[in-house]
């Protein structure tokens, strides 16, 4: 396949959703961008929000230079994912979830991956718990999950406050890196049978997991997955592509 093949076991198909249903797992928990769906929901929400005028063309510059920012290394994950939600301050929560649904179904929908859909499903029927952790705000994380049958109660993800149905600057909380493990303890789990993601900001969460399911791996998690022995998986549209 490629240089990964040494480093990593890399699952099929088959073995992954037997590895992950012989764990009769009581509760799974999933990253979504990359690990549910293709691409970066939450860049390319703040992409399709400035293109269909969501925000100012002020909100606009200064995004831009804090993703630049974010490009070079001076700005952190944890401060551009709560920011690409702070920017909406002032628009109405019906306005977002609006524009979230317009978005998912435009530009996300058909990148989800048929095999996790068909894992997700069978896990709800199986009366698996299962919960949604990201980084991306939760108008489109909840959005997404409606697909997978995750209820928006079992979703954390970066969220601000909304009053009077106004979204606001004030931060609840950016669910990445250990914040994600952090978000997790916060509703009472702390060490969940399965944990499924695809980045490095996963890596925390993952670490957490009776046994950890990376998903699509991006480099940098391949290589913690070959310190830890964790057994990787790649849906077949992603490995079309080694």
């Amino acid at each position: 396949m490629n240089e990964i093949t040494p480093m990593v076991e890399v699952l099929t198909t088959d073995e992954f959703h037997s590895a992950v249903h012989t764990l009769s797992p009581k509760i799974a928990v999933f990253d979504c961008d990359g690990t549910l769906w293709s691409g970066d929901a939450g860049s390319g929400f703040m992409k399709w929000s400035i293109e269909n005028r969501l925000i100012s063309e002020s909100a606009e510059r200064w995004l831009f230079e804090r993703y630049a920012g974010y490009n070079r290394g001076d700005v952190s994950e944890l401060a551009i994912c709560g920011e690409m939600v702070q920017v909406f301050a002032g628009l109405t929560e019906e306005q977002m979830r609006e524009a979230a649904r317009s978005f998912f179904a435009e530009k996300i929908e058909s990148n989800i991956f048929p095999e996790m859909l068909e894992l997700v499903t069978k896990l709800q029927k199986q009366g698996v718990e299962v919960w949604a952790v990201s980084s991306t705000c939760d108008w489109v994380v909840e959005e997404g999950v409606k697909r997978f049958a995750i209820p928006p109660e079992r979703v954390l993800a970066a969220r601000v406050k909304v009053v009077g149905g106004v979204v606001t600057r004030d931060l609840i909380e950016v669910p990445t890196d250990e914040g994600k493990v952090e978000a997790l303890a916060r509703v009472g789990i702390e060490a969940p049978d399965a944990v499924f993601g695809n980045s490095v900001h996963d890596a925390a969460m993952l670490a957490i997991a009776r046994r950890a399911f990376p998903v699509n791996p991006t480099g940098a998690l391949v290589e913690r997955s070959a310190r830890e022995g964790w057994a990787v998986y790649y849906p077949a549209s992603v490995m079309s592509g080694l």
